[in-house]
């Protein structure tokens, strides 16, 4: 187990108090452990944006009834073949479908696909959720 340190932290009684709300709703068994986990999302943001290889899933949901959207979404994932792993698809009702493209590579590339998918006629909704590989 690494060296534990404690320190102090002075904060707005208003700011805490709505933290140990929020906290205990996400089930946090401690302070500790809640403040931990957000200082790692900030330093894997901090690698998404400056880091050699990230790895994440492009989420999005279109109309496969658009004229032409399933194919541009095909050929655009052959564009980024170098970065994309896998995908899934998912058919949500008769006229919307999710897929999720699974991802690894420079932030840029991935930036670059998430900004193809989102443009597409079609394509209603689009995000990116992302996480650091150990190559800085």
């Amino acid at each position: 187990m690494a060296d534990l340190v404690r320190f102090g932290v002075s904060l707005d009684k208003e700011l805490l108090e709505k933290f140990d709300r929020h906290i205990k709703g996400k089930k946090y068994p401690t302070r500790s452990k809640a403040i931990a986990d957000l200082m790692r999302k900030e330093f894997v943001k901090h690698k998404w944006r400056t880091g050699k290889e990230i790895a994440g899933a492009i989420v999005f949901i279109y109309n496969h009834h658009k004229r032409n959207v399933v194919d541009k979404i095909i050929d655009i994932q052959h564009d980024f073949g170098n970065i994309v792993i896998s995908t899934q698809h998912v058919h949500l009702s008769h006229d919307e479908c999710l897929e999720i493209i699974v991802v690894k590579g420079k932030p840029k590339q991935v930036e670059s696909l998430a900004d193809s998918i989102s443009s597409i006629k079609g394509v209603e909704h689009c995000t990116v959720a992302f996480t650091s590989t150990n190559r800085m």
